[in-house]
C-alpha cells in the first residue's frame, strides 16, 4: 500500500487501520457485470494517495465506495462495508 502517512485508528474488540473508499476502479474490464482485476483505490480522506490492491484480494473483498479498506495489527488486508464498520469501530485520535 502507498499511504504516505500511517493509516487512522479505529478501534472496537480489536484496533485496527483504515481509510473509507471513495472510489473504486479495476484494471480489466467486467465480465458479465462482475468487476475483476486488480483494483485502484481511491481514499475519502484526500491526505491519502490511491492504491493497488492485487486481484485476489479485490476478487475476494469487492471493495465499494463508501466501505473501509481494513488493515488488522497482523497485517492482514479486509474490506468492511461502511454500515458494518461504523457500528462496530471508534475513531481514535492519532
Amino acid at each position: 500500500m502507498a499511504a504516505q502517512r500511517p493509516l487512522p485508528l479505529y478501534t472496537s474488540r480489536s484496533t485496527v487501520r483504515a481509510l473509507k473508499i471513495k472510489t473504486v476502479t479495476y484494471s480489466r474490464e467486467p465480465l458479465e457485470g462482475v468487476p475483476r482485476g486488480e483494483a485502484f483505490i481511491t481514499p475519502a480522506d484526500g491526505r491519502y494517495a490511491p492504491f493497488w490492491v492485487n486481484e485476489p484480494w479485490a476478487m475476494k473483498n469487492r471493495p465499494q465506495p463508501g466501505g473501509y479498506f481494513v488493515v488488522h495489527a497482523d497485517g492482514h488486508q479486509s474490506f468492511s462495508p461502511a454500515n458494518a464498520f461504523e457500528s462496530g469501530y471508534s475513531r481514535l485520535e492519532d
